[in-house]
């Protein structure tokens, strides 16, 4: 199993007994020839060549000497013996912070000096899991029950989990983060597709300090809540808020109107909201989320093909606040909505209406003339945008950074110069599947000189 000693660990009493000893030492190791092993911060696995799943193992510490063979410094000349045992403890330590999580537990192993070094508590801020093969939860049930050992129960420490991706997160998991991680400030659970609400609930009460949350892509939560039991023990005037400021739920396909009514209510302070294809998502529920929300910065709608300028009015209510607003794929918006934002939200730096073919020159001339300081906006596909609309953002945006064209089948290259001629600082271009004549890319290139051009044009190098 990889332990030094030879012998192997199975059950639970034998982890229990672990503890008995004066350093206990879990680690997990990951055989770099497995096909789940990641080098990113936070693969935290070892293997069992019995069953072949990815486990979490626990080890006693090694010894004070070091025994591995590959790592024996015993047949090395003297001059190479001691170069990194020279460094003092707290470079060491610096060290091991640039490492991953599966990393750090396989130094652990080495010696006893970098067992201790390795287990140090400002190390143990963040752990990362990736891959699909591995057993999270009991990679989650064996570090924290390492990280407890000088406070019992809890991990005063650890700030971040980061476990997306990992599809064998289940709830259990979810369950031993809530109980031991009072200071949790971030959780990501991305693709973690069989943890439910109650696993969600569960965190959200027992994690007060929790301001990051991503839950993109688990189908199953509809909501964000407090458990009925945190809500009955917390005061009336506080018992429903939440401190989640950023939220992700882009593929919950389950979420509809009432529960983000809920999210709403509960999750007052927040500044960022995405909410990219959800698609049983309607105007009514921006209402609802106007209402409680009103901090909101950053906000994507992307895909919903239920919000329409109706739910744009709703927006618009954020005012100077709103600085982010992605409507992509909003099939149902026109100039109208895009008017709505255009005037209440002055402040607005970035828009994405990628693919809302109700907008025109118009809603690009209104948009330009009230959010000056734009610095990216994507208006591909939409096919009634020529080069009369790119003039009006030309002449008001003179801070454009990031434009997108794609598709836009009435700009010509007339449109392009005049953008180029008064936006020097544009980074980004894309005009794929546009009638651009060469020359047209070539001025760009030369007004603007940073620029990256997206482009289908096999004349333009």
């Amino acid at each position: 199993m990889g332990a030094n000693n030879g012998k192997q660990y199975g059950s639970e009493d034998s982890d229990l007994s672990m503890r008995t000893l004066s350093t206990p030492s879990p680690a997990l190791i990951c055989p770099p020839n497995l096909p789940g092993f990641q080098n990113g911060r936070g693969s935290s696995t070892s293997s069992s060549s019995v069953t072949g799943e990815t486990v979490a193992m626990v080890h006693s510490p090694p010894p004070t000497r070091l025994t591995h063979p590959l790592i024996r410094l015993a047949s090395r000349p003297p001059k190479e013996q001691a170069s990194i045992e020279r460094l003092p403890d707290h470079a060491m330590v610096q060290i091991f912070s640039f490492l991953p999580t599966n990393q750090l537990c396989r130094c652990a192993r080495v010696c006893r000096r970098w067992y201790n070094l390795a287990w140090d508590p400002r190390l143990w801020r963040t752990i990362r899991l990736t891959g699909e093969t591995v057993n999270v939860d009991r990679a989650l049930k064996v570090l924290t029950r390492r990280l407890c050992q000088d406070t019992p129960n809890v991990c005063l420490m650890l700030e971040t989990v980061s476990v997306s991706g990992c599809r064998r997160l289940t709830d259990r998991g979810l369950y031993t983060i809530a109980q031991r991680c009072p200071e949790l400030r971030r959780l990501e659970v991305s693709g973690c597709y069989n943890i439910s609400n109650e696993a969600v609930f569960d965190v959200v009460s027992l994690c007060p300090n929790l301001e990051h949350l991503d839950v993109s892509g688990c189908s199953k939560v509809t909501c964000i809540s407090l458990t009925r039991e945190a809500s009955i023990k917390l005061s009336p005037l506080h018992g429903k808020q939440i401190s989640i400021r950023y939220l992700d739920m882009t593929d919950c396909f389950v979420l509809e109107d009432e529960g983000l009514h809920t999210i709403a209510a509960h999750c007052t302070q927040l500044t960022h909201l995405y909410l990219r294809r959800c698609v049983r998502l309607t105007d009514e529920g921006l209402r609802y989320l106007m209402i409680y929300c009103a901090s909101i910065k950053e906000l994507s709608v992307s895909d919903c093909r239920f919000v329409s300028d109706f739910g744009l009015r709703e927006i618009a209510k954020l005012e100077s606040r709103l600085r982010y607003l992605s409507i992509a794929h909003c099939g149902r918006v026109t100039d109208v909505g895009i008017r709505y934002v255009a005037k209440y939200c002055g402040k607005l730096r970035y828009l994405n209406a990628r693919g809302c073919e109700g907008i025109t020159d118009h809603g690009v001339e209104y948009l330009a003339k009230n959010c000056a300081k734009l610095k990216s906006l994507d208006i591909g596909k939409c096919p009634l945008v020529s080069d009369t609309g790119l003039e009006c953002l030309a002449l008001n945006c003179f801070n454009l950074k990031r434009l997108s064209l794609k598709s836009c089948e009435s700009i010509t290259g007339q449109g392009l110069q005049i953008v180029a001629a008064n936006c020097f600082d544009l980074h980004m271009l894309n005009v794929q599947d546009c009638e651009v004549s060469v020359e047209a890319l070539r001025f760009v290139k030369r007004h603007c000189k940073r620029c990256v051009i997206e482009h289908t044009n096999p004349a333009f190098f």
